[in-house]
């Protein structure tokens, strides 16, 4: 196996596992809140102390990626999710759930940048769009994966035992820092000791243009992550409620929307190869808020199930695009660090939208949340065009102090 695939094998699967991992909250979260004796708001707090795991793991490990190597670093970001995991399973008291889920999140944060890192070095860049389209699909897998591991593991064991699952990722990094050599574009830039050195938080703002860049990536990050919390987490009870489905009915539709959102990511790489980036996220961001909107007077089984598709088509197959996206705006010595830290800046803004969202249904209908998602998604277009070539090469003529 080539180098090449090399990295995207180690991503994708770095990317299921940290799916898998995310997920296996949702999955258990009704178990805990019911040992625990605790309130659904204070069961709800784990997932936001995940978050804030994931931001600070995405800025530490995203430093760290781009001054010690990426292949090391990747692995000490694995084997801290996976530790984190299997001790959540080990908690006595939601206190100790909290501290080990930021631990968790804190590797989670990290591996997502470092692992588009290495694929963009490795892939030229009229192939990056599909290599990076290739890794997104990984957190979609680890959903399956979880959502089959819950379905087995959960009845029987309870849900301690499926955390003790989040052990295997150890395997998995031993298996690439065994098998996975660093990136030669990684380590050219060391041998230039100016160059390696400039590696610092400090140069997503170096210049006015690349600060600009910088908060525009983070607004389309933080839109791409609202919209899909929104929908995800809200649509199901929506449609119970607005259209009669059933909990089953609203299943079959989850299913359907995530296998839109796989067939969206896998063609929107390909069309972000072929056409570029600024061309393809523009079309894919007016389609999606279109798609959302128009959804809102979807009526009928087939229509349901069909327009969901669509909306994941469209809405999440953009997510295979950032991090060749933000990649491309940065040189090798801060580009972990910008994925990292843009990313997760936008998970950590973004995952709020579900309570924007509840509020909404609470005063209004289901038709105001699709104007509010095709609203955010018109923003994000807009802050799209004010995207602009030349903020690789002004960074890279400024020294990082």
């Amino acid at each position: 196996m080539d180098y090449r695939k090399k990295t995207v094998v180690a991503s994708v699967a770095g990317l299921t596992l940290e799916g898998m991992d995310i997920m296996f909250i949702s999955f258990a979260m009704t178990m805990i809140i019911s040992e625990f004796n605790i309130d659904l708001a204070t069961g709800g707090l784990i997932s936001s102390i995940t978050n804030i795991g994931m931001l600070l793991g995405g800025i530490i490990f995203g430093v760290l990626a781009d001054k010690y190597g990426r292949v090391k670093v990747f692995t000490y970001t694995v084997l801290l999710f996976a530790i984190g995991t299997a001790l959540t399973g080990l908690a006595t008291n939601i206190e100790q759930v909290y501290i080990y889920r930021f631990v968790a999140g804190l590797g989670a944060g990290g591996e997502y940048g470092i692992g588009m890192a290495l694929v963009a070095e490795a892939w030229p860049k009229n192939k990056q769009g599909r290599a990076s389209s290739y890794v997104s699909v990984g957190a979609q897998y680890g959903v399956i994966l979880a959502a089959l591991l819950s379905a087995v593991i959960l009845p029987t064991l309870g849900w301690r035992a499926l955390f003790f699952v989040g052990v295997l990722p150890v395997i998995f990094a031993f298996i690439v820092r065994k098998n996975l050599e660093e990136s030669p574009e990684w380590l050219a830039a060391q041998k230039n000791k100016k160059e390696a050195n400039k590696g610092k938080l400090a140069g997503l703002f170096a210049t006015s243009r690349t600060s600009m860049t910088t908060i525009s990536l983070i607004i389309m990050a933080t839109v791409q992550i609202a919209g899909y919390n929104g929908l995800m987490i809200w649509l199901p009870s929506m449609l119970q409620k607005s259209q009669g489905l059933s909990v089953s009915s609203s299943a079959l539709w989850t299913i359907s929307t995530a296998v839109g959102m796989i067939i969206g990511m896998l063609a929107f790489g390909r069309f972000m190869d072929r056409f570029g980036a600024k061309r393809a996220f523009g079309i894919f961001l007016l389609a999606s808020a279109c798609a959302v909107f128009l959804y809102s007077y979807a009526t009928g089984s087939i229509s349901i199930l069909l327009g969901g598709a669509i909306v994941g088509f469209f809405s999440n197959g953009m997510f295979a695009g950032y991090g060749a996206l933000i990649g491309n705006f940065y040189p090798v010595q801060i580009r972990s660090t910008a994925t990292n830290t843009i990313f997760n800046f936008g998970r950590a803004i973004g995952g709020f939208s579900p309570i924007f969202v509840g509020y909404i249904l609470q005063s209004y209908d289901m038709t105001v949340v699709m104007i509010y998602l095709a609203a955010l998604y018109c923003i994000s277009f807009i802050v799209m065009l004010t995207l602009k070539k030349g903020s690789k090469q002004a960074l890279q003529s400024v020294e990082v102090e």
